[in-house]
């Protein structure tokens, strides 16, 4: 499982921990992602997506289907 979220394109950064003596060495931030299954009332079926926290928020706020058309055009969900 690739650490992209499918729905905001959300993916790991990479920066720097520094510590007091402001000695700096690579750490990865990763995004807050959760395996999830919504359903699909126009196609009468769930679909497993794994999505970020902000994902989520935005499928709430749009809806599945508009959530699921943006996210295909941008090239994040290739396969539903």
């Amino acid at each position: 499982m690739s650490r992209v979220c499918q729905v905001t394109g959300k993916k790991m950064m990479v920066g720097n921990n520094v510590s007091h003596s402001k000695r700096r060495t690579k750490r990865r931030f990763l995004p807050n992602l959760f395996k999830k299954k919504f359903y699909l009332p126009e196609e009468d079926r769930w679909i497993s997506l794994t999505v970020s926290a902000a994902g989520i928020r935005t499928i709430n706020k749009k809806g599945l289907s508009v959530a699921l058309k943006e996210a295909k055009e941008k090239g994040f969900v290739t396969n539903i």
